[in-house]
């Protein structure tokens, strides 16, 4: 069963409604480990070093976080806390997500320094690392940021605050959970594979990641089986990638090494330097813009200590389709 189908069951399939109560509050500076409910439906898989945003592996985060703490995990960092307006809501609903980032000096932060193109990046996806979504909400003169946005099933979600506070001298990631009332269908995490297709595209990764030092890692994008030549540029960059660790969910944002301006073309290969900080199982998100609509391919990676090659097969299917998120609305 694909992940997206199993986040649209809805009433057709015998599942467990999950009522979350504020017995999983969010107010700790560091978030638990997922909840039973949801990390039971998914093998732990690894997540690249949380919150850290790399460009050509360049970490651009100025090492403020807590000793052995990896970005991404704490709701509080460098003084700076991610502190939403409510942090319960019910599936199927839209609703309006509201949050406000507060300073060192405890007041809601109003001016920010973009970072690829935008002045907040917020991540959205379930515990079990399904419903990826990577959307950017409005900034009001008081602080508060909001989106509209709907939550397609129950469980524990957790949301990531990608950003950079004016006068700050790197990026900050926050993440904390918010719980959605709703029918829940756990969903796997697909196994390992070197090529994800969907929507007619392929894409195909190559690259031997490795724990603990740089790895090079290469999307190759191809439709109707010819490859993509014209990608555009999206957020100043051909490809983003965020990398999610099994277990904890730390977070890794990596932008490839070029950048891209209006009217340039790109493709078919994004290539991206990350260095994965343990071993482990991670899941990738990479979104890349093509005829003028943003899409998301994924895949699950086994990062190991000595590294073992990721090789595409030598024949690439043709407008092929792999179960995955891309069936799910994305909201970019």
């Amino acid at each position: 069963m694909s992940r997206a189908v199993a986040l649209r069951l809805g009433a057709f399939a015998g599942a467990v409604v999950l009522a979350f109560g504020a017995a999983y509050g969010i107010g700790s500076a560091i978030d638990p480990i997922a909840a039973a409910d949801d990390t039971s439906a998914a093998p732990a898989h690894g997540e690249e070093m949380g919150g850290m945003e790399q460009t050509a592996g360049t970490s651009e985060h100025g090492g403020h976080e807590s000793a052995g703490q990896l970005p991404g995990l704490a709701v509080s960092d460098a003084g700076y806390t991610f502190a939403p307006a409510k942090t319960s809501f019910t599936s199927g609903t839209q609703t309006e997500l509201r949050f406000t980032i507060q300073g060192p000096d405890g007041k809601p932060v109003t001016k920010y320094t973009k970072t690829h193109e935008k002045d907040l990046h917020l991540i959205v996806v379930r515990r079990d690392l399904s419903g990826f979504h990577h959307v950017h909400p409005t900034l009001a003169a008081d602080g508060t940021w909001s989106i509209p946005f709907t939550f397609t099933a129950g469980g524990t979600w957790r949301l990531y605050a990608d950003f950079k506070p004016a006068g700050h001298d790197s990026t900050i990631t926050l993440g904390t959970d918010v719980n959605v009332t709703g029918l829940y269908v756990p969903v796997p995490v697909a196994e390992p594979a070197s090529i994800y297709s969907f929507d007619g595209y392929d894409v195909t990764l190559q690259g031997t990641p490795v724990a603990g030092n740089e790895s090079e890692l290469t999307f190759t994008i191809s439709r109707g089986g010819k490859p993509v030549k014209d990608l555009q540029p999206y957020l100043g960059a051909f490809g983003h990638l965020v990398s999610l660790r099994g277990g904890d969910l730390a977070y890794l944002h990596t932008h490839p090494a070029q950048e891209a301006t209006a009217g340039m073309k790109g493709g078919p290969g994004i290539t991206f330097a990350t260095t994965f900080p343990t071993a482990g199982t991670y899941s990738l998100f990479l979104d890349f813009q093509h005829a003028g609509k943003v899409h998301t391919a994924e895949f699950t990676v086994k990062v190991g200590s000595t590294g073992t090659a990721i090789v595409p097969p030598t024949a690439v299917p043709t407008a092929s389709k792999t179960p995955g998120h891309a069936e799910t609305p994305h909201g970019h």
